[in-house]
């Protein structure tokens, strides 16, 4: 077929879209017999225009067709199939304009190559409906588990590199599944390795998301109420060379991912939701924020909240030296822990 939708994991869409091309002989055209399109900016009656076109002096035509999928996604219009007719060569399509593109594509030339890519959109998108039947599906997903092993093993060999399985292990608990992430993050652990393995203390020492697990870390032993613990976890995050304000502000980001946390547990959001909720793909962070919150009523944490906020505060007035401040305030936040099972009061 001359139509392909390309939806799912950007990284991937990205690497698909590729594929087709280099497929399709499309990799080196002509700058007029390449368009590429944002649905929210584009006229559907003009994208028709492009697709029906032959191309000039190249054998393909090629057309992208970026957000199409979208603009239909969250709209109650696009959900329905009345009305909206009259708004089909608005700006940005209107809930239903991308269907005379979809009705279009059975009239295109052999010679054009229509690609609609789309990041995550449901399997009960009205667009997406139309176009099973005009178009070939790439739905592209994100992998898990084992399936994410491999991918980072094979993208490491892909550079060169080989990479331990505790590496492996290590670097997919701290970055999860964002492909991008971890692409760059292959990126510069194949190169500090120098034709070595990847280790795991490559990993620890190389990405930034191990930073994230000392002050975890550290951030568990305040909420068992371990001050001893977390004043040495301290000490040692400092001679690593954080500056007190740093680990000051990733006190707070974790104070505000476990309100955020507690907040959907309450109410009782499926954990398939919170990563999204939470803004991040990687498994540690949403593992170790949900025990934490668990552990934690939503007015013991506002609590520590105010107390951050005051130390914050006292260090700006100059009133404190934002070491000692730090000192003070991780000491302070363990003896507010109480204990309380499931964090009820």
């Amino acid at each position: 077929m001359p139509a392909h939708v390309v939806y799912g994991d950007t990284f991937l869409v990205s690497a698909e879209v590729l594929r087709i091309k280099a497929e399709a002989g499309a990799e080196d055209l002509m700058d007029s017999n390449r368009q590429r399109v944002v649905a929210s900016d584009a006229v559907p009656a003009e994208v028709v225009a492009m697709c029906v076109s032959l191309p000039f002096l190249d054998s393909v035509r090629l057309i992208e067709l970026e957000g199409a999928l979208a603009t239909q996604e969250s709209s109650p219009a696009g959900r329905s199939r009345g009305g909206g007719r009259g708004r089909r060569t608005r700006r940005g399509g209107g809930p239903e304009g991308w269907s005379q593109v979809v009705a279009a594509i059975p009239d295109m030339p052999p010679t054009t190559l229509l690609i609609f890519t789309d990041g995550d959109v449901a399997d009960s998108n009205p667009l997406l409906r139309e176009l099973r039947d005009q178009a070939t599906m790439h739905k592209q997903t994100a992998p898990s588990g084992r399936g994410l092993d491999q991918w980072i093993k094979r993208s490491a060999e892909e550079r060169g590199a080989t990479i331990s399985p505790p590496a492996i292990r290590a670097i997919a608990e701290m970055v999860g599944n964002d492909l991008w992430a971890l692409d760059r993050e292959l990126e510069k652990l194949s190169l500090f390795a120098g034709g070595k393995a990847i280790s795991e203390s490559d990993v620890k020492e190389m990405v930034p998301y191990a930073q994230e697990a000392n002050i975890f870390t550290a951030v568990d032993a305040i909420v068992a109420g371990s001050g001893g613990e977390a004043m040495i976890l301290l000490g040692r995050l400092l001679r690593d060379g954080r500056e007190p304000q740093y680990i000051a502000a990733m006190i707070e980001r974790q104070l505000r991912l476990l309100a955020i946390a507690r907040d959907l547990i309450d109410r009782g959001v499926d954990r398939e939701d919170l990563g999204r909720r939470l803004g991040t793909n990687s498994d540690f962070v949403i593992r170790k924020t949900l025990e934490q919150a668990r552990r934690l009523s939503m007015h013991q944490i506002v609590r520590m909240y105010e107390r951050l906020l005051r130390s914050d505060v006292a260090v700006k007035r100059g009133e404190l030296e934002p070491a000692i401040s730090l000192e003070l305030l991780v000491a302070e936040l363990a003896t507010m822990y109480s204990g309380t099972p499931s964090g009820r009061r």
